[in-house]
């Protein structure tokens, strides 16, 4: 169920950020849910990788380089998908760091566990 609830915090995230960065557009909701699934899988499946191959950069730039790989991923989906534009890629950085502290901020009042 945390798995279904999340997967629609992140696609209303998603739905929610042109109104923060013009320059990313989401047509449709059920676009908005492809590219959140989209996402989910290039982060689970292509992040790992991209991080290991670019490890020595990342350590160069202390971390700061996983910005870049992040935003290559939401540029990625924004070409895959064509309801979803990311209009540059450097937009698409910033897109993706609203988008990951915007949907963890969200996820975290809605989805905490009671202690």
């Amino acid at each position: 169920m945390k798995l279904l609830l999340g997967w629609a915090i992140n696609a209303g995230v998603l739905l929610l950020l042109p109104y923060l960065i013009p320059a990313v557009q989401v047509k449709t909701t059920g676009t908005a849910l492809l590219a959140a699934l989209l996402l989910g899988l290039l982060n689970v499946i292509v992040r790992p990788i991209l991080v290991l191959l670019t490890l020595p950069i990342t350590v160069l730039t202390l971390g700061l380089f996983l910005f870049v790989i992040n935003g290559l991923i939401f540029w990625l989906v924004g070409r895959m998908l064509d309801d979803f534009e990311v209009t540059g890629f450097w937009w698409a950085v910033l897109a993706a760091f609203v988008y990951s502290v915007v949907s963890t901020a969200v996820s975290s009042l809605l989805l905490r566990r009671d202690a």
